[in-house]
């Protein structure tokens, strides 16, 4: 059996470093566009192709941090999805993939400068997993990463029922997507999790309250789960709640941010890795602050790393590597009651 099974999707990166130039576009959310000439060739400095989607990214996480991982999601027969499966067996991770017969593998475009990216996003095969792709036994393992993106969102009841019949301590790393088009599905799953990941904007639309009232948005979730919740809110850091206190710490400092994609996941991943460490350690499935404040470390230096180097996987931690970074165990954290 797997300690961990990372299920959501599974893309094609490939980054495309190059110079362009940024205007102001008040119809952006943020109100900028980058700017190409039309017709023209464009210079490109670097191409980098690796993996990418939620699951692969996970799954990379928890296979360097030791532990037997696999990753389920769906890929095309073409390949793309064979160089998926190749690369997830380069990192230890046992490929569950289901192959679509008429689709191709999800890909990725990022046109990257200065560490932000625009992405350029075909969903593919990846958007098409449904019920009757999964290997449910194939699928039992100690833990779940649930990262459901697109059209798979209606796998979360059916895993959800499968998880608590075997056992299986299920985290969850809601996409935007599922968020917007089913919320109260999701707040209806909140009792079954183990471990929920948000960021700061996700944390509001879910709850309904701005996140500036943080102690009120906290309190809603812990009254919504018996799980651990975890709010990142990008330079300003992660707040986490086991339901009894309020964890607060801040950021690493990266020596250079070169790329942000996959930060998110290796946050989430990193975290539910350093859980699953502290309990095996431990043989116990409750949680102490000990144990919570090691996964918060584990977490932000996770993340912090992946933002190092272009890809979502390329800086992804060993154990080995964070346990002999001195500034890895230093990160200051403040606790208070709930």
């Amino acid at each position: 059996m797997n300690d961990v099974t990372a299920i959501g999707s599974i893309t094609r990166d490939n980054f495309l470093v190059l110079d362009y130039e940024v205007i102001k576009w008040p119809k952006a959310p943020l109100g900028k566009a980058i700017l190409f000439p039309l017709g023209e060739k464009i210079e490109v400095q670097e191409v980098v192709s690796t993996i990418g989607g939620n699951s692969a990214n996970a799954s990379a996480t928890f296979s360097r941090q030791g532990f037997r991982a696999a990753c389920f999601g769906k890929v095309g027969n073409d390949l793309l999805g064979k160089e998926i499966q190749a690369r997830l067996k380069k990192e230890k991770v046992t490929p569950l993939l289901a192959i679509s017969k008429t689709l191709p593998t999800a890909s990725s475009v990022l046109l990257l400068k200065n560490g932000e990216r625009t992405i350029l996003g075909y969903h593919g095969a990846s958007n098409t997993l449904g019920t009757k792709d999964i290997p449910w036994s194939k699928l039992k393992s100690r833990w779940w990463y649930l990262s459901l993106a697109g059209g798979s969102d209606v796998l979360l009841r059916p895993l959800l029922v499968f998880a608590k019949k075997n056992n299986i301590q299920v985290a969850f790393n809601p996409s935007g997507y599922h968020l917007t088009h089913h919320r109260e599905e999701i707040i209806a799953s909140l009792s079954s999790l183990t471990f929920l990941v948000l960021n700061a904007g996700e944390a509001a639309q879910l709850t309904g309250i701005d996140f500036h009232n943080e102690q009120s948005v906290f309190q809603k979730l812990d009254a919504m789960t018996p799980g651990i919740v975890a709010v990142t809110d990008g330079p300003k850091g992660v707040t986490v709640s086991d339901g009894k206190n309020i964890y607060q710490a801040g950021v690493f400092q990266e020596k250079k941010l070169v790329d942000r994609t996959g930060a998110g996941d290796a946050f989430g991943s990193g975290f539910v890795a350093g859980l699953m460490l502290r309990q095996k350690q431990s043989r116990r499935k409750e949680f102490t602050s000990e144990d919570i404040q090691y996964a918060i470390r584990l977490a932000t230096a996770n993340a912090t790393a992946v933002v190092e180097q272009i890809g979502a996987t390329e800086g992804v931690l060993t154990k080995a590597q964070f346990l002999k970074s001195p500034q890895f165990q230093s990160l200051s954290i403040d606790i208070r009651p709930l």
